[in-house]
C-alpha cells in the first residue's frame, strides 16, 4: 500500500457493510482533492488475556478489575512477576497498553504489606514522571481505585511547603520527577529518611523521554539517588515504561545505570487506526512548483480540526510551538463561527507555561467532551489519559518516529475505529515523509542518545553529590569512568576539596543553583503589564529570539506587544495589541573548532567530528505581514553575546572542487548555506533529536579548516550526541540530504529543501541547484572507498 493515496476510505460504507466512521467524509470531501498523499491502516488486534497472579493482594485485583472489565493482558503479567520477584525491569509496549498496571499491580500489593518492624508505613515507592500533567493523571487513576492504602500523594514545584512535610511523613507512594528529585529531596535527604530507608521500588514511566542532556542529567540523578538509598540501607527495583522506545533494555541500564530485564511485548487488544499523509495544497495563485508553494500546516490543521469538529469527532491536534497551538485553536474557533457557531467554544488550545489549574480544567474538559477540540503543543503527548478521543491531527514532524507514534497513539482508546493525520509542513524533512511512507511504517523508533559519561552534566552534579554526603573512592564506579577526571577538574577549579576520606564540597550550593535539568537556564515569566497578570513563561535560553522587545507573543487566542525584556530580572513586560504582523528574530553567529577527535579524507572531502565553541547574537528582528509574509521592516536589538561549547559533525571540500561543482566562486556561499540547512532538516530521521536540538554554521572558508565547509552542531552545553550519530551514519544522513533535495519540485529553494524556519539569516543567501551539486560530490566521495584517516588533531 504505497503511492499517493495508497487508500482511500470514502464516506459510503465499508467491507462487509460496516459504517464508516463521521471522520471518514472528511478524508474524501471534493474541496480536499490532491490533499491526500497516502493512507497507511493499522490493524486491529484482539489481544491476549492471562490470569490474574495468585500472590497479588485480592482488593488491588479487585480495584484494578474494575478498570479492566476483566483479566490482564498477557505481558502486563509478565511485568508485574519480573518486578515481584526483584528484578528492574522495562515495558516497552505501544500506547494504551496498560503499561501502568503492569506497575501498579506488584506496587500496590507489596505497598500495603504492614511494616515488619511495627511502623505504620511498610514499603515505600517513588514515581518520576517526565511532566506534572502525566503525574498528576496517574494520582487520579490511582485514587480512582478507591484502596485505602497505600497513601499516595504528588509532591512537586507546586506542592505547598506544609503539605511537603506531610507527604515525607506520611505518603507510601510519592508521585514526583527529576527536577524535584535533584532540587528538593535529594539535597534534603535528611528529612527523607525514614522514606528512603523503606524505598522498595522507583517507577520510571515515559523513559524515552529521557535522551540527550535531559537524559544525562537524569541518569546522574538517579545514581545519586542509588547512592543516597544505599546509605539508609535499600536497593529499590527500577521499573520503566514506554510505548516508543528503541534498544529499552540498553537504554534503561543507561540511564539507570542497573541491569534491566525488557518486556517487550505488547499483547493488547486496539481498533483498526487510519493514519493519513497529508500536504496542503499549492498556495492560491501561485504555480506548481513555484517557491514558497505550500499552505502553512498550522491553517491546514486548523481547518481539519473545525471540520472534525463539526462532524462530531473528539480531536486532539499537536502543533510544535506554543504559537502555533494558539493559531491552530483560534483559526478552528473562526471557521466553526462560520460553519457551527456554537461549537466554536468547544475548541481551545493546551500548551506549557499555563497555570497548572489552567491546564487541570482543559484536561478534564477534553475527557468530559465538554472540549471537543483541542491544539497543544507535546504537552499532552505523554500518558496523560484523554480516553475517548477519535482522531489525532499532527502539524509538522514531531522530531522522531516516537514522539509521531506517540501522538498517534492519543486516538483509539475506545473500541471503534481511529483516524490520525500527519499534515505536512514546507521542510524538507515533511515532504519526504509524506512522499516515502516506508519511512515511517514498518521501521523501528529512532535509538535514544544518552551520555551518562558528558562531562559538562556530571560535573555539577559531584558537587551536588558530594554536598549531600562526601564522596568516597568506591563512589566512583557509580558514576562512570569520567567520574576522577571530572573530580580533579572540581578540585582545580575550587568547587571540592580533596581530603583523605575523600571529596567535600568547598562552600554549600543550592542544587539549583549548580545546574537546571531541562538546560534552559530557568524560565523567563511573561507579565501583562497593566494588569501584572502571569500570563505564562518561556525558556529563558530561547528568550532573546521569542520575547525580545517588540516580539509579538500570543497566549490563549490574544496577541500582546512586548514592552521590555529584562533578562537580569527574567521577565517580559506585554500590553495587548492587535498587530498585522508576526515578527522573527535575525542573529548572526559563529563556529571555533577546539578539538578534533576522529576526522578523514575521502578524496576532495574532509569530514571530521569534536568539540566546537558557537557564539550567537539575537542582532535585530523582521517585520513580517501576517498571512502573506512580507517584509514590513526590520528593528534592531542590543542584546548579549551567547557562547556555547558544544559537540559538532563538519564536512569540507577542497575549494577547487567545490569552485568547479558551482560554477562561480560568488555562488559557493549560498550553495553551502542551502547544503547546510537541508542537513540540519535530515538528521531527525537518524537520531532521536528535532531540528531545534541542533545549529549549523557553512562558510566559504573557514579558518580551522582552511576550506569551504559545513558545520552542524548540538544545540545544548557539552552536546547530546546528535552530531556524533550523524557523523556515524555520515554516508545514510548525506545521501537522504541530497535526495530529498534533488525529488523537491521548486525552481530555487523553498521550505520543503533548503530553507529553514530557524535561520538567523533570513535565509539569505540560499543556491538549491548549487547546494545540490556540493552534495552530489560529498556523496561521491563518501561512496568512493574507505577514507584515509589522518589522526586526532587538536587546534589551538
Amino acid at each position: 500500500m504505497r503511492g499517493a493515496a495508497a487508500r482511500r476510505e470514502g464516506p459510503r460504507g465499508a467491507p462487509g457493510g460496516q459504517e464508516l466512521p463521521a471522520w471518514a467524509e472528511l478524508l474524501a470531501d471534493g474541496e480536499r482533492t490532491g490533499r491526500l498523499r497516502h493512507v497507511e491502516v493499522l490493524p486491529a488486534r484482539a489481544g491476549e488475556r492471562a490470569d490474574w497472579p495468585a500472590w497479588a493482594d485480592p482488593e488491588v485485583v479487585a480495584a484494578l478489575e474494575r478498570g479492566t472489565g476483566g483479566r490482564p493482558w498477557r505481558h502486563q503479567v509478565r511485568t508485574a512477576e519480573a518486578v515481584r520477584a526483584g528484578r528492574s525491569t522495562v515495558l516497552a509496549a505501544g500506547t494504551a497498553s496498560g503499561k501502568s498496571l503492569a506497575f501498579q499491580l506488584p506496587l500496590l500489593t507489596e505497598l500495603r504489606r504492614p511494616a515488619g518492624d511495627g511502623s505504620p508505613r511498610g514499603a515505600t515507592a517513588l514515581y518520576l514522571s517526565p511532566t506534572k500533567a502525566l503525574a498528576a493523571d496517574q494520582e487520579a487513576r490511582l485514587r480512582a481505585l478507591g484502596l485505602d492504602r497505600p497513601v499516595s500523594a504528588t509532591y512537586d514545584g507546586d506542592t505547598p511547603p506544609e503539605v511537603r512535610r506531610w507527604v515525607r511523613r506520611n505518603a507510601s507512594l510519592v508521585l514526583t520527577n527529576v527536577d524535584t528529585l535533584h532540587a528538593s529531596v535529594l539535597p534534603g535527604h535528611e528529612h527523607w529518611a525514614p522514606f528512603l530507608r523503606r524505598l522498595r521500588f522507583v517507577v520510571v514511566d515515559e523513559c524515552h523521554t529521557y535522551r540527550g542532556v535531559f537524559g544525562a542529567h537524569s541518569a546522574a540523578v538517579l545514581r545519586r539517588l542509588r547512592r543516597l538509598a544505599a546509605r539508609y540501607g535499600a536497593e529499590p527495583v527500577f521499573v520503566l515504561a514506554s510505548a516508543t522506545v528503541a534498544e529499552p533494555a540498553t537504554t534503561a541500564r543507561r540511564l539507570t545505570g542497573v541491569e534491566v530485564e525488557a518486556v517487550a511485548e505488547d499483547t493488547s487488544a486496539r481498533p483498526r487506526v487510519s493514519v493519513a499523509l497529508w500536504e496542503p495544497p499549492v498556495r492560491e495563485g501561485a504555480e506548481e512548483g513555484a517557491d514558497d508553494e505550500r499552505r502553512a500546516a498550522t491553517a491546514e490543521t486548523a481547518d481539519l480540526l473545525a471540520g472534525l469538529v463539526a462532524r462530531g469527532v473528539r480531536t486532539l491536534a499537536f502543533v510544535r510551538s506554543r504559537a502555533g497551538a494558539e493559531s491552530v485553536a483560534a483559526g478552528a474557533r473562526r471557521r466553526l463561527l462560520q460553519d457551527a457557531p456554537p461549537l466554536a467554544a468547544s475548541v481551545l488550545a493546551y500548551r506549557g507555561g499555563y497555570l497548572p489549574e489552567e491546564r487541570r480544567e482543559l484536561e478534564e474538559g477534553l475527557r468530559s467532551g465538554r472540549v471537543l477540540g483541542l491544539a497543544s503543543t507535546r504537552a499532552l503527548e505523554l500518558g496523560v489519559d484523554v480516553a475517548g478521543l477519535d482522531a489525532v491531527l499532527i502539524a509538522g514532524w514531531p522530531g522522531t518516529r516516537a514522539s509521531f507514534r506517540q501522538q498517534l497513539g492519543r486516538a483509539g482508546r475506545r473500541d471503534r475505529p481511529a483516524l490520525g493525520v500527519f499534515v505536512a509542513r514546507d521542510d524538507p524533512l515533511d515532504t519526504y515523509l509524506v512522499h516515502h511512507p516506508e519511512a515511517l511504517f514498518g521501521v523501528d523508533v529512532e535509538a535514544t542518545v544518552l551520555d551518562p559519561s558528558n562531562a559538562y552534566v556530571l560535573a555539577p552534579h559531584l558537587v551536588a553529590a558530594a554536598q549531600e554526603l562526601p564522596l568516597t573512592e568506591a563512589d566512583l564506579e557509580l558514576f562512570g569512568p569520567a567520574a576522577g577526571g571530572v573530580l580533579d577538574l572540581l578540585v582545580a577549579r575550587g568547587l571540592l576539596r580533596r581530603r583523605a576520606r575523600g571529596w567535600f564540597p568547598a562552600r554549600p550550593h543550592r542544587a539549583s543553583e549548580l545546574t537546571d535539568l531541562r538546560g534552559a537556564g530557568g524560565t523567563v515569566r511573561v507579565v501583562e503589564t497593566a494588569t501584572g497578570r502571569v500570563l505564562g513563561t518561556v525558556e529563558a535560553s530561547a528568550a532573546d529570539s521569542s520575547v525580545h522587545r517588540g516580539a509579538v507573543h500570543v497566549h490563549q487566542g490574544r496577541t500582546y506587544v512586548v514592552d521590555e525584556l529584562d533578562l537580569d530580572g527574567q521577565v517580559a513586560l506585554v500590553h495587548a495589541a492587535a498587530p498585522d504582523h508576526t515578527t522573527h528574530a535575525r542573529s548572526r553567529g559563529d563556529v571555533r573548532v577546539l578539538a578534533v577527535e576522529e576526522d578523514a579524507v575521502h578524496g576532495p572531502l574532509g569530514t571530521a567530528r569534536g568539540v566546537v565553541e558557537v557564539t550567537s547574537r539575537v542582532t535585530g528582528f523582521l517585520r513580517r505581514r501576517a498571512g502573506t509574509g512580507q517584509v514590513l521592516g526590520e528593528e534592531p536589538l542590543d542584546l548579549p553575546e551567547r557562547r556555547l561549547r558544544t559537540r559538532a559533525v563538519w564536512w569540507s571540500l577542497d575549494a577547487d572542487t567545490a569552485v568547479d561543482a558551482v560554477g562561480a566562486a560568488q555562488r559557493l556561499p549560498g550553495a553551502l548555506h542551502a547544503a547546510e540547512h537541508a542537513a540540519i532538516g535530515l538528521l531527525p530521521l537518524l537520531a532521536t533529536c528535532d531540528r531545534w536540538d541542533l545549529g549549523g554554521l557553512s562558510t566559504a572558508l573557514h579558518p580551522d579548516t582552511g576550506r569551504p565547509t559545513v558545520f552542524v552542531h548540538d544545540a545544548v552545553p557539552g552536546g547530546a550526541g546528535f552530531s556524533d550519530r550523524g557523523h556515524l551514519l555520515l554516508a545514510r544522513w548525506l545521501t537522504a540530504t541530497r535526495d530529498a533535495v534533488r525529488a523537491c519540485r521548486c525552481a530555487a529553494g523553498c521550505p520543503a529543501c533548503v530553507q529553514s524556519p530557524k535561520c538567523g539569516n533570513g535565509n539569505e543567501p540560499l543556491d538549491k541547484a548549487g547546494a545540490l551539486a556540493l552534495l552530489d560530490v560529498v556523496v561521491a566521495a563518501l561512496a568512493a572507498g574507505r577514507p584515509a584517516a589522518t589522526g586526532t588533531t587538536a587546534p589551538g
